[in-house]
């Protein structure tokens, strides 16, 4: 995909056909790639039957692109899959307001995924701990046998953690095969080294070999990113101020810390999603991250600057993938990738983390100055139309005066048609 700018005036405004006029431009042309979108059902009946077991159709999801996006210099378009209103907005909005400081500026941990295998009935464990750290030579070669391809794109057996764990059960041993997957998310090739090393462990320790598994906690798969928004485009100090003193109530409170990253993961699976990753493993993850240090806490952090802008980090463990899985065989998830430009797991982490970011920036902005329903009701109020049995250009006729009188329920759009059908 060419680079252009994606700040896109009157994108929001746009038919879906004008929409899609830009997307095919921007991919040189390609009518083919775009004419997926076109048909609104670009899964074959085969396909979804290989995919899942019992299909009987598919769930389509809204899937629209973030714009006004800059991550580590470039600028681009982000595709999000998602059926809550306002989240493209937010991710929008706050994307432009920090366009004149350089907009996002990322790190990437790395492509290293843990495999856990549950040794149970050892009465020497610290015995059993040395003899398995001191044969991971042995344990690299079994490993890499099990995914020949992934060794030779560079990944395989990267290090080797046993633990001690007690429990109500008795003591446990946890071996940890660290891997590097490269640019898949990995589960199927860890797994699989998992469940062959296992009866190998077994053998040397004398244990009970029992669960044989990734762990989705992925902190050995860490990305952040970074943006500084100038008080100016917020709205003033005043408002710097209430949106740390939100995110202070955030780094306080669990209940609140809930939310606030519910808010985060809007954004992050929304890019999951539309890239055919795994949305659960990845929200496990974030959520299980967030609660390291014994008390459940936010997935960002914010400050005020020198010269008194907001700047907001974000750390989340991603453990995504551009090859293997749903991302490789379903169309529009490789369509979404080419928007993208995306070439590797750590560009997509990289992207997925800004977004993220820029997801709870509108959040925080929204809570502090008119909160959060004034935004997302004005959007919402469409939807309550077609609910109260508006079509065509009755939606927009009912959403309009819902915004108007303030509250958008249901009953009063119903109101509202009877009085235009009259």
């Amino acid at each position: 995909m060419t680079d252009h700018t994606s700040r896109l005036s009157g994108f929001a405004t746009a038919t879906r056909a004008e929409r899609l006029g830009v997307l095919a431009e921007r991919l040189g042309g390609d009518a083919e790639a775009v004419s997926l979108l076109e048909r609104l059902g670009p899964v074959d009946g085969e396909l979804v039957d290989r995919m899942i077991e019992n299909a009987i159709g598919v769930m389509p999801v809204p899937l629209g692109l973030a714009t006004n996006m800059i991550v580590d210099g470039r600028e681009m378009l982000v595709p999000m899959a998602t059926e809550e209103s306002s989240v493209i907005a937010a991710v929008c909005n706050s994307a432009k307001r920090c366009r004149a400081t350089g907009g996002f500026q990322t790190s990437y941990a790395g492509s290293l995924t843990i495999a856990q295998v549950q040794l149970c009935g050892l009465s020497d464990p610290h015995r059993a701990r040395l003899e398995i750290l001191g044969r991971e030579d042995e344990i690299r070669v079994i490993c890499d046998e099990v995914d020949p391809q992934l060794t030779s794109l560079g990944g395989g057996l990267r290090g080797l953690e046993v633990r001690i764990l007690p429990t109500r059960a008795g003591i446990m041993v946890v071996v940890h095969l660290i891997v590097d997957t490269r640019d898949a998310m990995g589960a199927n090739a860890v797994n699989t080294m998992a469940e062959t090393v296992a009866p190998t462990l077994a053998s040397w320790t004398g244990a009970r070999p029992l669960l044989r598994i990734l762990s989705n906690l992925a902190d050995r798969r860490l990305t952040r990113a970074r943006a500084v928004w100038p008080a100016a485009e917020i709205g003033g100090p005043e408002v710097v101020e209430a949106m740390l003193l939100g995110a202070e109530f955030a780094e306080a409170d669990p209940y609140r810390a809930a939310t606030h990253n519910k808010g985060i993961m809007n954004g992050i699976s929304a890019v999951v999603l539309a890239t055919g990753n795994d949305t659960r493993a990845i929200e496990a993850g974030a959520h299980a991250f967030a609660a390291q240090n014994g008390c459940y806490g936010p997935l960002t952090h914010w400050e005020c600057t020198e010269e008194g802008s907001l700047a907001g980090t974000i750390e989340v463990p991603l453990s995504l993938g551009i090859v293997g899985g749903a991302t490789r065989i379903h169309p529009v998830a490789q369509l979404c990738l080419k928007i993208l430009g995306t070439d590797s797991a750590e560009a997509l982490s990289r992207i997925t983390a800004a977004v993220g970011l820029a997801q709870n920036f509108g959040a925080l902005r929204a809570l502090a100055t008119d909160g959060i329903q004034k935004g997302h009701m004005a959007l919402h109020a469409q939807n309550v139309a077609i609910v109260a049995g508006a079509t065509g250009d009755e939606i927009e006729f009912v959403a309009a005066k819902l915004r108007q009188g303030g509250r958008v329920t249901e009953a009063k759009a119903r109101k509202i048609l009877d009085f235009l059908r009259a």
